[in-house]
């Protein structure tokens, strides 16, 4: 799965959620995702800004829990998913996922 593809499909998600009104950081192995819900919607970009939270995931752990293989509460428990900064802004991205 390409960067592009992992945007598009997180921008469709977003596009049918609440603005998170916050700034968020996916950092998925070398990649980033930015998310920003600050405005009238969710805006995702391969921009790398300074966010109010990061999460670090493997490309294959995110794959793993976009499809409902893998557990996000386990994830973050087995150190799968760390999470600098905010962490209730971390739990919004939940609504872009589930």
């Amino acid at each position: 799965m390409e960067l592009n593809q992992i945007i598009d499909g997180i921008q469709e998600r977003a596009n049918d959620a609440s603005p998170i009104g916050n700034t968020m950081k996916l950092m998925l192995d070398d990649d980033c995702i930015f998310i920003d819900g600050t405005g009238d919607s969710n805006v995702v970009s391969s921009e790398n800004k300074d966010a109010d939270c990061t999460v670090t995931i493997t490309k294959d752990n995110f794959k793993a829990l976009v499809k409902g293989e893998l557990n996000p509460m386990t994830a973050f428990m087995m150190g799968k998913v760390k999470v600098s900064g905010d962490m209730s802004v971390a739990m919004k991205l939940q609504s872009f996922l589930g």
